[in-house]
């Protein structure tokens, strides 16, 4: 099993919205998730900066930032455009981050 983190930019204003979208998750796109090996899946908002921090835990090499040609993933980007820092396919702006530390 192991640990990726990755952080993203939420726009400004749009807390609710992103709240509610995620709360609200496809059930396919969990599936997705869990038949890629992603177990756990937070994240978490740094309000000052809009900062979104994300954690998986995933078994196997891959996790949820490998899926960008899967139709649900393209999808899921399309409907959260509007709310948060995205590339040109929609896909968000993911900066991974490297783990310094870990107390298991």
């Amino acid at each position: 099993m192991k640990r990726l983190a990755f952080k993203m930019k939420l726009n400004e204003g749009q807390k609710d919205a992103y709240t509610k979208r995620h709360n609200e998750i496809w059930p396919e796109l969990k599936q997705l998730l869990k038949d890629n090996g992603v177990s756990e899946y937070s994240i978490f908002l740094d309000e000052e900066t809009n900062t979104l921090f994300a954690f998986q835990k995933v078994s196997g090499e891959g996790g949820s930032q490998d899926l960008a040609q899967n139709p649900i993933v393209k999808k899921w980007w399309d409907f959260m455009a509007d709310i948060m820092e995205v590339n040109q396919d929609n896909s968000p702006v993911s900066i991974p981050l490297q783990e310094l530390f870990y107390m298991p």
